[in-house]
């Protein structure tokens, strides 16, 4: 009996048939099996099961905890005030109580690196929760409903791209220098920042409403907007996390380099780039004072960097297949 003989015909239309093979001569390999009893998984599941495995999250995870808690309690660290300042102790030494000596006014440099954690941290999550918010939202919009809300939204976003964000945080905060605070820098970088965000949530959108859950929903009965709130945008959030975490280390830096140019913070605002700017002008007789705020702005940043470039490794499919 030839092979074609031994194959079991489907009853179909005329002209339509179909074969298939006697289940003896394919039987069911262990690598075809399914654990039925094994629990389903998620997307957010199988990236936390990576990043579990990841040196590097673990590393940067250790670092931005202890960061946190520096930031949050301070006063753990050290019992010195940081805007206490005596010019008789202007570029003191390091001492059991001052581990990091004494800047040119005679503040203490451990204290003042121990407290301006809280300022780098709170400028850099206040600027990303908003540029998140603000960015998903309206790439989100942008994205879903296409047409002439795409066009507007998208000439919207392309203005704002036009115009360098450390650039145009100079010129506004030029312009209100009246007024000083940590809202102030945060509004400002956030004003020039979510355009990013926008762009990789109007992609996301983008892929995600033609997807077979949206068709599902709407024969459902669901409304367009419970659609996109619902379903399109959590689904839509991963490549927006990635690029949350990336950035929140450049809102950091940015929020330094304003301080180190005399316009971010008010000089009353203890913080590592005011710090830096202050210790320029002393660099050549005592570089140590301008060490350590540097190296504590250094740590924090890259930080941030590895955490938010393993979690684009756990949250790319291309990346965990690879």
């Amino acid at each position: 009996m030839s092979a074609v003989d031994r194959l079991q015909p489907i009853e179909t239309l005329p002209g339509q048939e179909r074969y298939v093979a006697p289940l003896d001569e394919t039987p069911l390999r262990e690598v075809d099996s399914i654990d039925e009893s094994a629990p389903a998984t998620s997307m957010w599941a199988d990236a936390w099961r990576t990043l579990r495995k990841n040196p590097l999250f673990i590393v940067s995870a250790i670092l931005i905890v202890f960061i946190v808690f520096v930031a949050l309690f301070p006063s753990v660290f050290t019992k010195e005030n940081p805007n206490y300042c005596s010019l008789e102790n202007s570029l003191a030494g390091s001492s059991a109580n001052h581990p990091f000596g004494f800047d040119l006014q005679g503040c203490d440099v451990y204290a003042r690196v121990v407290y301006g954690t809280r300022t780098s941290i709170s400028v850099g999550i206040l600027t990303t929760i908003i540029v998140v918010f603000v960015g998903a939202l309206i790439g989100a919009i942008a994205g879903f409903c296409g047409g002439w809300v795409d066009g507007v939204l998208s000439r919207l976003v392309d203005i704002f791209m036009a115009i360098p964000m450390l650039l145009g945080a100079i010129v506004v905060l030029q312009m209100f220098r009246s007024s000083s605070s940590i809202w102030k820098v945060v509004l400002v970088l956030a004003l020039f920042g979510w355009v990013s965000v926008a762009r990789i949530a109007r992609g996301a959108v983008l892929s995600s409403k033609n997807l077979e859950f949206n068709t599902a929903s709407t024969a459902l009965g669901s409304t367009p907007m419970r659609n996109l709130f619902r379903h399109i945008i959590p689904n839509s959030l991963a490549p927006v996390i990635v690029i949350a975490t990336t950035s929140l280390g450049s809102y950091i830096v940015a929020e330094a380099t304003l301080s180190f140019l005399g316009i971010g913070l008010p000089t009353t605002t203890v913080s590592w780039g005011g710090d830096i700017s202050k210790a320029q002008s002393i660099l050549r007789t005592d570089p140590m004072v301008l060490f350590y705020p540097s190296v504590a702005l250094a740590i924090t940043v890259l930080a941030f960097i590895m955490l938010g470039d393993a979690v684009k490794d756990a949250l790319d499919p291309k990346s965990r297949t690879e």
